[in-house]
């Protein structure tokens, strides 16, 4: 660890000599482009946001991930998309809808709209172009996915009989007639439209009928053992829907069958000023969210226009909004053959994170003695579970206090809070009903928490409770001491397998007045109050982040060591960004780890020339955030819930804490910053055009993979 520290002062040492020329501010700069005109200093956070797609579908092309793993980086890239939809390109047709302005990128929402729906295009054809790569090589490694074509008799007959006996009998086909308006499509929902000719029963001509699929049927369907022949056997609910549709219409010819998909805006709108109870508006506003506007028309590539001409009125979309596709429309859904398949040689190999070797009647006494660090997933959840479950039953602890803003079904952590509540504790959570897609999961969950006898607060009006805290109250030697628990990532114990993330175990007196004065505001009507450790959205975070970039500017004026790194999932908010820009010209030296959107543009001569900016992706999710400020060889390293976006700076409540013992911030670096930077197989550069390019190691160079490296030095 002490060698991690002597890194950590030396990079900002080396760095700060590289020169500290004065430019002029951000504002005064217009970026030239190839022909001569100008160009904003900003990059599009959609355009953005569909890269980092595109990055994590390479990971679906990359031939040295296995073959499963590379079919589930396929599907992530589609559930991205969907989502990508469902809010951003939603954001944009409201701003179109309502005369929004022209974004800091000098696109307003038409001319955004159609580059989206351009570059959108694009990545569905490389998706579905990928789809059909690795069918061979799946089918090579013994995992098929069937097409109809492909079915041997004994198979057409088992699936003809699953047909009739548990799909036939809950559809409810529609034949489209004056009486028979369009129906109502579910957002995301699995739909075949049927071209037909014959006369019905009651002697009515058909030429239209719309099939739903109800989610209550699998989409994907595994083949009996006996019909593989020792292959893993799979055929699509869409396969098996369009190649019996005859038999949904008797006596009627079909003429063509088109699997369809529509994908609707998912922004839950609730006026938090005219509404007494959140969760009684969220639940009703919960029901219509499948039926919003849509947003865009997924549809088989043979599709006849006429029809897709038809659904387009029927969904009030322009003619950019279609997406034909040459396979499933809901091809996300393939991600459940990775799990169906238990072949341990066609995926990652499993590991084991590492452990703290403590027992869990002694953590308090740990925690007491020092912070202990976690970077999962590396390091085991565990320890926290562990905390809560010690807590609940220790007869000394007074209070527990948490925010949950994603938990998972069946959260261990939710059983102790609950067990906490019935041993006479007094228990405290903050829900946030309002993280997106998991809002209805969150009801649920305060409701059984109210049930178990513990006080559930909803935070605070205007603002979603992002922050990641967990304070227990307890009682030692007649005096009260706090112990803390925070974290750049969610209280959800899959994620923390998946994802990367900074957690903190502390029992310093300061950081547990300030999460104790924090739940305060965030429970009662307490004022904003001076905290003595930790940074707050949307209070101080923005502000001090400005004022600690402003610093490293006024270091590189005065000849001084000045370097910035920082790592998020998303880099968009302007004066962050103008600040940045700033330092830059002073000479600073910025390297920044954005996973996903970034707005910035690093690389330009007069405005950003000392920015690097990479994104990182591989078999884990980068998901924890950490700023390391060189602050003239006296660095400061601290971890938040917040990425340097406007919602997380301004309209979120968010903490960001510092690691104040210089061998756990020496580790911090070392794990979360150096070895990234070092990246040269799972790096991505950020070009000032905001094309990304995949690093590779020269000619003689070691290969460094920080997520493999950190595996094999820290798990088993």
């Amino acid at each position: 660890m002490s060698e991690g520290s002597s890194n950590v002062r030396q990079a900002g040492r080396g760095d700060g000599k590289r020169g500290a020329r004065q430019q002029p501010a951000a504002s005064q700069f217009a970026v030239a482009s190839d022909d001569g005109a100008s160009r904003s200093p900003y990059l599009n956070r959609e355009l953005s946001q569909i890269a980092f797609n595109e990055r994590v579908l390479a990971q679906a092309r990359d031939a040295s991930v296995p073959v499963l793993e590379r079919l589930r980086y396929l599907c992530i890239s589609c559930t991205n998309l969907d989502e990508f939809f469902e809010v951003r390109v939603a954001t944009i047709h409201h701003q179109l809808q309502f005369g929004g302005a022209t974004g800091p990128d000098g696109l307003g929402p038409a001319t955004a709209l159609k580059l989206i729906h351009e570059r959108a295009n694009q990545l569905v054809q490389a998706q579905y172009a990928q789809w059909h790569a690795l069918l061979p090589e799946l089918a090579a490694a013994g995992v098929r996915i069937l097409e109809p074509a492909a079915w041997d008799s004994a198979q057409k007959r088992w699936l003809r009989k699953l047909f009739r006996n548990e799909i036939l009998p809950v559809l409810s086909p529609l034949g489209l007639d004056p009486a028979h308006p369009f129906p109502r499509i579910l957002n995301k929902s699995l739909n075949v439209v049927v071209a037909c000719e014959g006369k019905d029963a009651f002697g009515r001509n058909s030429h239209m009928a719309i099939v739903r699929a109800p989610r209550s049927l699998r989409r994907v369907i595994q083949l009996p053992p006996e019909l593989s022949g020792g292959a893993h056997d799979f055929v699509l609910l869409s396969k098996v829907l369009t190649a019996f549709v005859d038999e949904i219409f008797p006596g009627m010819q079909v003429k063509g069958a088109w699997q369809f998909r529509v994908t609707r805006n998912s922004e839950l709108s609730v006026d938090e000023d005219e509404m007494e109870n959140l969760a009684h508006a969220l639940k009703g506003e919960l029901a219509s969210r499948g039926f919003l506007r849509a947003m865009r028309l997924e549809i088989g590539a043979d599709c006849p226009a006429a029809i897709v001409k038809m659904l387009l009125k029927n969904f009030e979309l322009e003619d950019n909004a279609v997406y034909r596709v040459d396979g499933p429309v809901n091809l996300n859904r393939a991600v459940q053959v990775h799990a169906l398949v238990d072949r341990p040689e066609l995926k990652f190999p499993p590991f084991r994170p590492h452990s703290l070797d403590i027992e869990a009647d002694e953590l308090f006494d740990e925690i007491r003695r020092h912070d202990i660090l976690l970077h999962h997933p590396w390091d085991s959840f565990a320890p926290v579970i562990d905390l809560l479950k010690e807590a609940a039953r220790d007869p000394d602890v007074l209070a527990i206090k948490q925010t949950l803003y994603r938990t998972g079904r069946d959260s261990v952590l939710v059983e102790h809070l609950i067990e906490a509540s019935r041993n006479g504790k007094d228990v405290t959570v903050v829900i946030e009903l309002r993280a997106r897609f998991d809002e209805e999961a969150n009801i649920r969950l305060a409701d059984r928490l109210q049930e178990a006898g513990v006080q559930v607060v909803y935070g605070v009006v205007g603002y979603k409770t992002h922050a990641k805290m967990l304070l227990i109250v307890r009682r030692e030697r007649n005096k009260l001491r706090r112990y803390v628990h925070l974290s750049t990532g969610n209280y959800h114990a899959g994620t923390a397998r998946a994802y990367t993330d900074i957690g903190l175990l502390t029992a310093d007196a300061d950081f547990g007045e300030d999460v104790h004065l924090l739940f305060q505001q965030l429970s009662g009507l307490a004022p904003a109050v001076k905290l003595k450790r930790l940074l707050q959205s949307p209070f101080t975070l923005h502000k001090a982040l400005l004022k600690k970039i402003a610093r490293e500017a006024r270091h590189a004026r005065a000849g001084k060591p000045a370097r910035i790194v920082a790592k998020m999932n998303a880099l968009t908010e302007i004066g962050v960004m103008a600040a940045l820009y700033d330092a830059a010209q002073a000479g600073v030296h910025i390297d920044l780890i954005v996973r996903g959107a970034c707005a910035l543009r690093p690389g330009v001569p007069g405005l950003s020339e000392t920015i690097r900016v990479r994104s990182v992706v591989g078999r884990f999710l980068e998901h924890s955030r950490v700023y390391w400020f060189g602050n003239d060889d006296e660095p400061e390293l601290w971890c938040a819930s917040a990425d340097w976006m406007d919602r997380n700076l301004l309209r979120r409540v968010e903490t960001c804490f510092p690691i104040l013992d210089r061998e756990l911030a020496a580790r911090v670096y070392a794990q979360t910053l150096e070895i990234y930077l070092q990246d040269n197989t799972q790096a991505w550069e950020l070009q000032a055009d905001g094309s990304y390019l995949r690093v590779r190691p020269q000619p003689g160079e070691r290969a460094i993979c920080a997520q493999s490296d950190l595996l094999a030095r820290l798990c088993s």
